[in-house]
């Protein structure tokens, strides 16, 4: 008989499919529009409020691309055989004069083109010599008009778009905005996300645990992630599990925040007051989504401030926050609404049981026997067990409907395409 998953078909409620909660999010989406001015060395990781022209050319001047000579071809149609005086020294930093007619002028890396002059050769192909006290330099293979120059605006034109508004700029981005003389940049302001923690078995590090307390690994984890992607986040803390302290902690968050995350109390059990909290402030679009981990997830509003919940097991908010969180959080900072696509890769293992969520397993990447690399799956896939996630580099996607077999191909999304 086959194996299938311990999921019931009896859930009660449906369970939405990913790619429809992914899709009432997007419809959902109000974009952050107010923008802030920051000097370029503070702005990695934020996004461009507007696009960014050049005022200049890159480079703003004809340069050497090499140690050589500046020549102008038309005097060296003797080929070879001339052997003509270098009438100047151009090192980078400095400005030659133009280039008289049958000279050579020794010229530098970035160094501008002399008047005149519309090729270099490099060093190595010439031969030098003094006589007189006068250097004359002999060259081996004439090279073509333009060879070895790098032109005005090569790289970027003067008035050209170098970067689109609602771009997050990276350490390459930030480098390319200092080429053209950008000191400070236009950027939209940080996503404010206020998150609370209810449960009142957790407590933080560094108390001492008492019997039937645990430790809470998932405030920890969520800021993290939410720092990670540029986010100002307000800390509420643990919240006492009790409908008045939850309504309060809604109430505060809706105060100070452009976006609410909370972790815990969103199943049905007597002890879960993010639901009858939310729905007695604002109202619920989406609950319980069709994937594993992570089940048991809330989006709404609380008095019109966008709110997500995540599950309160670790590895649930973990990937809920990938794959669902983060790209409504992008959103919000102004970049498009986009789910992170994997790459297609072979599993070394098999799961022997029909999905009927759309899992994300934990997994890394290792060398099979072919010396090919194939995913590995963490031996333990309880949406408990945080180690699964700390020990893999990626999750491998599953389908619904789907069981494995080794070296079957799957989708596999490595941790750093979520930024983490």
């Amino acid at each position: 008989m086959e194996t299938i998953s311990c999921d019931s078909p009896a859930l009660g409620v449906d369970l939405m499919p990913v790619d429809e909660a992914l899709q009432r999010l997007k419809m959902q989406v109000a974009q952050l529009k107010s923008a802030e001015s920051v000097p370029l060395a503070d702005c990695l990781g934020r996004v461009l409020a507007k696009s960014v022209s050049s005022p200049i050319n890159v480079p703003p001047h004809a340069n050497s691309a090499m140690d050589g000579y500046a020549i102008c071809r038309a005097d060296w149609l003797g080929g070879s055989n001339e052997k003509y005086p270098v009438s100047q020294r151009i090192p980078a930093g400095s400005v030659g004069s133009a280039l008289d007619k049958n000279t050579a002028a020794r010229i530098f890396t970035g160094a501008p083109i002399p008047a005149r002059a519309d090729a270099v050769v490099m060093q190595e192909i010439c031969s030098t010599e003094t006589s007189g006290g006068e250097t004359f330099v002999q060259i081996e293979q004439i090279p073509e008009v333009g060879q070895n120059i790098r032109c005005a605006g090569e790289d970027i034109e003067l008035g050209s778009v170098v970067m689109n508004g609602g771009h997050q700029l990276r350490a390459q981005d930030v480098g390319l905005l200092a080429s053209i003389g950008v000191s400070d940049v236009e950027v939209i302001r940080r996503l404010k996300v206020a998150v609370f923690f209810t449960g009142d078995e957790i407590i933080d590090p560094g108390k001492l645990l008492q019997p039937g307390q645990i430790y809470n690994s998932n405030r920890y984890t969520l800021t993290s992630m939410l720092e990670s992607w540029d986010c100002e986040v307000i800390d509420l803390g643990n919240v006492d599990d009790n409908l008045v302290s939850t309504v309060e902690a809604f109430e505060k968050a809706s105060e100070v925040a452009d976006l609410i995350i909370t972790s815990g109390g969103v199943s049905v059990g007597e002890e879960d007051h993010i639901r009858p909290a939310l729905e007695s402030l604002g109202n619920l679009d989406i609950w319980r989504i069709s994937i594993k981990p992570g089940k048991p997830l809330a989006f709404g509003n609380v008095k019109q401030v966008p709110f997500i919940g995540l599950p309160g097991n670790p590895v649930s908010v973990f990937a809920t926050a990938c794959v669902l969180a983060r790209p409504f959080i992008k959103a919000m900072q102004g970049m498009p609404f986009e789910s992170v696509e994997g790459i297609s890769m072979k599993v070394g293992f098999d799961l022997p049981y029909i999905t009927r969520r759309r899992e994300y397993l934990r997994v890394r990447m290792q060398q099979d026997g072919g010396n090919k690399q194939a995913l590995v799956l963490f031996e333990n896939q309880s949406s408990g067990v945080l180690t699964s996630a700390s020990w893999a580099d990626g999750f491998a996607m599953v389908e619904v409907g789907r069981k494995l077999e080794k070296g079957d191909e799957v989708e596999f999304i490595p941790f750093s395409f979520y930024g983490l």
